[in-house]
């Protein structure tokens, strides 16, 4: 059977494994990268977070341990529970027992965490980015307060880029757009600050509108090991309204994906490269 893996911080009881009687004599730090690396041989780990017990439950700790995959959690629970893991004496792993709530929203992965997930499953070479578009809406240079002001009313920085994901080998290209912002009364005084933070605000464009294309992605896990991939256009919402007016602005081409062999909070972790910007920051004005 076939596993859907979006690019979302995983939510289900089912990914999300509780680890008890951990021993006391390690720090809780030593005892993450200890779990760190036991359990990550059985699948890509989004978190783990080591607690002290309850009082009543005597010294030690318990782990929460989130896979992005079902099916990576449900292995790693069988083969661990019972066994020493990270110490010379047996731990409990239990699946989560907590179910999703009704109308709970799932939250999407940052643009760092949708790289690490494509990574693991398309490979380093399996995936690209192609930023189509990034384009100053701040007009500094003009010195125009219209086009300075922000949605909040208040003059500021603000970029616009539009990129797409492109995975070669499943033909398949998916859009992301966004708008960074930055007011400008929150800037310091200077020159060399405002640079500074013009450069910050057009990573955190590209970043954002990194993270909105990968959205559209879900990851499709069969059973033979074999990885596909499923195009999913952003339901009808709020935010998908506001994506549709700055798709006004720029056309995003998207090729329908096929199965290949026909069988994430923060967004600034993100590094640019400087050259890159600098070219796209020649780019002329959109029409």
């Amino acid at each position: 059977m076939a596993e859907l893996i979006p690019f979302a911080v995983p939510s289900g009881s089912d990914k999300t494994l509780l680890v008890w009687n951990l021993s006391s004599g390690p720090t809780a730090e030593a005892l993450h990268r200890s779990l760190s690396t036991a359990l990550s041989r059985f699948g890509l780990l989004h978190s783990v977070r080591v607690l002290p017990n309850a009082a009543v439950a005597g010294p030690g700790f318990y782990a929460v341990v989130k896979f992005y995959s079902a099916r990576d959690a449900r292995r790693a629970q069988k083969a661990c529970d019972g066994s020493p893991l990270v110490q010379s004496t047996p731990v409990k792993v239990h699946l989560g027992s907590r179910h999703k709530a009704a109308g709970h929203q799932t939250l999407p992965l940052n643009s760092s965490r949708c790289q690490e997930l494509a990574n693991y499953y398309f490979g380093f070479n399996g995936w690209s980015k192609r930023i189509i578009k990034l384009q100053d809406l701040s007009d500094l240079e003009g010195r125009d307060a219209g086009a300075l002001a922000t949605p909040r009313g208040k003059p500021g920085l603000r970029f616009l880029c539009a990129l797409e994901v492109v995975l070669p080998s499943y033909k398949c290209a998916s859009p992301g757009v966004a708008v960074a912002e930055e007011s400008v009364e929150e800037l310091e005084q200077g020159l060399t600050a405002l640079v500074a933070r013009r450069k910050a605000v057009q990573k955190l464009a590209v970043q954002k509108a990194l993270s909105d294309a990968f959205q559209k992605l879900c990851i499709v896990a069969l059973e033979s090991g074999k990885i596909a991939v499923e195009y999913r256009p952003r339901e009808e919402t709020g935010e998908a309204r506001s994506e549709a007016e700055l798709q006004g602005l720029i056309q995003v081409s998207c090729f329908a994906c096929e199965q290949h062999s026909q069988g994430e909070e923060d967004f600034r972790d993100f590094n640019v490269e400087e050259e890159e910007l600098g070219l796209l920051e020649q780019d002329q004005p959109l029409t």
